[in-house]
């Protein structure tokens, strides 16, 4: 005889997949809006068309606005990764009795509400010149994705055998020499996934942004927010999807990533 089913875990199960829908459904709204004939937002959509997607690339202010972000997305995955890796790697090999409160400051902005962030970036950024310009969107992008590249290399750094870096050391090789030619080779996968993960929060990010950005130097996020209140089409929508597709293929690569990582 079968056991009787648990209630528990049906009524878990009920709440994943309630979950799920409440996450999934407004994705299916948006992207049949992103083809629609109309002028104007508008479910179910009445026709077919990939006009307003024409109309994003033709667009030069949207192409500005999607290049900004980019290159401040590549710059912010290429720092954060960096300064992550070596921040953890000061964590899980130290043993400095400071190692507490320096977990407590890199997890910080996961913590602070991010409206508070900006503002206090921005208030700050102002006073040194920063506001509106590159380096300040890629420091204060850093600052936010830092989080995500030091969970996802303390679970890696953590698999590694320190024992393989102290047999380096005992042939002659130095801290550096160490973990460059044995642990960095080790947690490849996972660094390329945590740069991977900081990209697409750095071109995702909408709030931070919306306060750094200037008169010309508008974010992909932030150029779509001015849409909306000024001139609301389907091309908010297209845009979305695309997004929503840059999103899937980025968790994908960082999926296969951390799966070679883990077989290794």
């Amino acid at each position: 005889m079968k056991p009787p089913t648990d209630r528990g875990s049906l009524a878990l199960g009920a709440y994943v997949y309630a979950v799920l829908a409440f996450i999934i459904v407004p994705l299916v709204i948006v992207i049949p809006m992103s083809f629609s004939q109309n002028d104007y937002l508008a479910f179910p959509p009445s026709g077919f068309t990939l006009k307003w997607y024409a109309e994003y690339f033709d667009s030069r202010q949207w192409r500005a606005a999607t290049w900004l972000s980019v290159q401040v997305a590549l710059l912010t995955a290429l720092f954060a990764s960096v300064i992550g890796t070596a921040a953890t790697y000061a964590m899980i090999r130290g043993r400095s009795r400071l190692v507490t409160a320096f977990q407590i400051l890199l997890i910080g902005p996961v913590i602070v509400p991010h409206i508070a962030l900006a503002v206090g970036l921005y208030l700050f950024f102002q006073t040194i010149g920063l506001s509106g310009t590159i380096p300040g969107f890629v420091l204060a992008h850093t600052v936010l994705t830092l989080p995500f590249v030091v969970f996802t290399m303390a679970a890696a750094l953590g698999k590694v055998d320190a024992n393989l870096e102290a047999a380096a050391m005992s042939c002659g090789a130095t801290r550096f020499q160490a973990f460059r030619l044995v642990t960095l080779p080790l947690v490849l996968p996972s660094l390329a996934s945590s740069a991977l993960f900081a990209f697409i929060i750095s071109f995702d990010e909408p709030v931070v942004s919306f306060f750094l950005s200037g008169v010309r130097q508008k974010t992909l996020p932030r150029r779509m927010f001015e849409d909306i209140e000024q001139n609301l089409t389907p091309v908010i929508p297209a845009i979305a999807t695309l997004l929503i597709v840059l999103s899937i293929l980025i968790l994908l690569g960082a999926h296969v990533l951390r799966s070679r990582s883990v077989t290794r």
